[in-house]
């Protein structure tokens, strides 16, 4: 895949952010005094403070709770932002008529920013889930509506997002924050062996996404995130991660920007046309977002 490019060098698309509001809904997994700095509402005027400083053109807005009103929240205010370039929402995979629920999402208001479907797997106690018939039915309905589907997992769920993906190979996976391997404690194995097995799929993507806060929140350092960037970096190639800030999950431990920064640096071996790929070029190929991109700003080059 050629890396997608603007007249003033790389296009950055942080693939992977969230926003919420209080006042219409609770996110009831931010609890205890550690995550209290995100026990408030964070809109897309906020996420516009960040990323226009940090030179970011376009995001991906990816849901957080399993409600099914989020996601038509989400595609509207899509619609309204000239930054917000793709939706993966939610919907219940194991109920009857997901093909209908997801043509139903696309016939609303920012519905063609929908992109992908997302569910809290790593939340269930069935270490199985993904492999369940009633599973497996809705995620062949994402696929046939050109749809990727991001895994947020555990590394113990790694074996079982393996065998759904080669059971699925029409589908496009999409694997966030590196499946949230031991950072703070240091270690590789099994997390790694799970991980390069997933990624030998073709089909299968990840995000460079999410590693900061799987560490010392205060003391950590590119040095303790590099072994698992490049892990994924070796597992993927460029072609196939791409970059995400998490935010605002990710101002735990560090600043929008610093977040950012930190991706350059876990990046800086690459040569240019594999940088640009992981910052922006594989984002836009796997949710096929460049037509969204070119509507808002005119063509994009491929170099």
């Amino acid at each position: 895949m050629a890396p997608v490019s603007t007249p003033r060098g790389p296009l950055v698309v942080d693939a992977h952010h969230h926003l919420w509001d209080l006042s219409v809904r609770d996110q009831d997994w931010i609890t205890g005094p550690a995550l209290a700095p995100l026990r408030r509402t964070f809109t897309e005027r906020d996420l516009r403070a960040e990323t226009v400083p940090a030179g970011v053109a376009a995001t991906v807005l990816v849901q957080t709770v399993t409600v099914a009103d989020e996601t038509p929240e989400m595609l509207a205010t899509a619609r309204d932002s000239d930054l917000i370039a793709g939706v993966v929402g939610w919907t219940d995979l194991a109920a009857p008529g997901v093909a209908d629920t997801l043509a139903a999402l696309r016939a609303q208001p920012g519905g063609e920013h929908l992109v992908g479907i997302r569910h809290q797997v790593q939340a269930e106690p069935d270490p199985g889930w993904l492999l369940r018939p009633d599973v497996r039915r809705g995620l062949t309905a994402v696929a046939d509506a050109g749809l990727a589907y991001d895994l947020v997992i555990l590394p113990h769920q790694l074996p079982a997002a393996t065998r759904a993906a080669r059971d699925l190979p029409q589908l496009t996976f999409v694997l966030d924050h590196g499946a949230k391997p031991p950072v703070a404690s240091g270690g590789l194995e099994p997390w790694a062996a799970h991980l390069r097995a997933f990624a030998a799929l073709p089909h299968t993507a990840g995000k460079l996404s999410g590693l900061h806060t799987e560490a010392d929140w205060r003391g950590w350092t590119t040095r303790d995130l590099r072994p698992y960037a490049d892990i994924l970096l070796d597992a993927f190639g460029p072609s196939r991660l791409m970059y995400g800030s998490d935010w605002p999950v990710c101002t735990l431990a560090a600043s929008y920007g610093r977040t950012l920064e930190t991706a350059g640096e876990l990046t800086e071996a690459l040569n240019p046309g594999e940088r640009a790929a992981v910052l922006g070029g594989t984002a836009v190929e796997t949710y096929r977002l460049g037509e969204r991109l070119a509507r808002r700003a005119g063509p994009v080059a491929v170099t």
